[in-house]
């Protein structure tokens, strides 16, 4: 069941956002050659403490770690680890947050160093994918809809797209009604509602979209073991439209990006 939530509900849910974007951004500065996943998990842990916060992935279905790391084939779920990351690796970074009560949830694939273009392609394409599906989150649509929308983006541009792993309503649960494929047909699944919020995460792969399990029983690689990329943002139905309430611009300014692309789906200016 599709539980909308209040104007002051989501509120409350864009700072557990924020606090979510705040941490991804103060991993940005330390994500270099030489780091470990197991060293930016500790970090991750401290700083969502640190800001009032209760990390979201830690316990939750038994996951030992904040923040969860998927370096080059692994696509999602990868577990931190002694490994130094080495220059040419991409590393997806996905986190959450609890705050008043209310789930955070969002994931960002940086570069590590110098890495080769065709895989940087990789990440701009899901990343542009990742926004040509908010742009389908609004009221008249449905679940399939934003699906088919990443899905044909992708697709266009040579990519595998994942299946066994979706988007979901997100708030006072980590994964609540409904799923959010990133895969489908105009016009089909549930009706988007006012007041939903969701996490909007696809999982894109250079090669083949079949996956894999590796031996730990958490991380999910692609099987052809090329790179994948993942981004997500959490989105609010406010006034028919999508509304972001997590943002990369901490990340940006870190790594001294430009961008305007979360513009369109703000009601008002983000005040960082």
């Amino acid at each position: 069941m599709i539980i909308p939530k209040t104007r002051e509900e989501i509120e409350l849910m864009r700072e557990a956002a924020l606090l979510v974007s705040k941490t991804l951004g103060m991993i940005a500065s330390e994500i270099k050659p030489g780091i470990t996943t197991l060293q930016l998990d500790k970090l991750s842990e401290a700083y969502i403490r640190d800001n009032g916060g209760i990390p979201g992935f830690l316990g939750l279905y038994d996951c030992p770690a904040t923040l969860l790391t998927s370096i080059n084939d692994q696509i999602v779920h990868g577990l931190p680890t002694n490994r130094p990351l080495e220059d040419g690796d991409v590393v997806s970074c996905d986190l959450g947050a609890i705050v008043h009560g209310f789930y955070g949830d969002h994931c960002y694939t940086f570069e590590v160093g110098d890495v080769a273009p065709a895989t940087k392609k990789l990440l701009q394409v899901t990343k542009e994918s990742l926004y040509a599906g908010i742009r389908e989150f609004k009221i008249g649509n449905r679940v399939e809809d934003v699906g088919h929308a990443i899905q044909k983006y992708a697709e266009d541009h040579g990519y595998g797209v994942v299946r066994e792993l979706v988007g979901h309503g997100l708030g006072r649960k980590m994964h609540e009604a409904p799923e959010m494929p990133n895969y489908g047909k105009k016009g089909r699944g549930k009706l988007f509602v006012e007041g939903m919020t969701v996490a909007i995460e696809p999982m894109i792969n250079m090669g083949t979209k079949n996956i894999k399990q590796l031996k730990d029983g958490w991380t999910i690689a692609t099987r052809d073991g090329k790179p994948s990329a993942h981004f997500e943002h959490d989105v609010a139905l406010v006034d028919g439209k999508p509304e972001l309430l997590s943002t990369f611009e901490y990340i940006y300014q870190v790594l001294g990006i430009k961008s305007d692309e979360e513009k369109e789906f703000r009601q008002k200016p983000l005040v960082l």
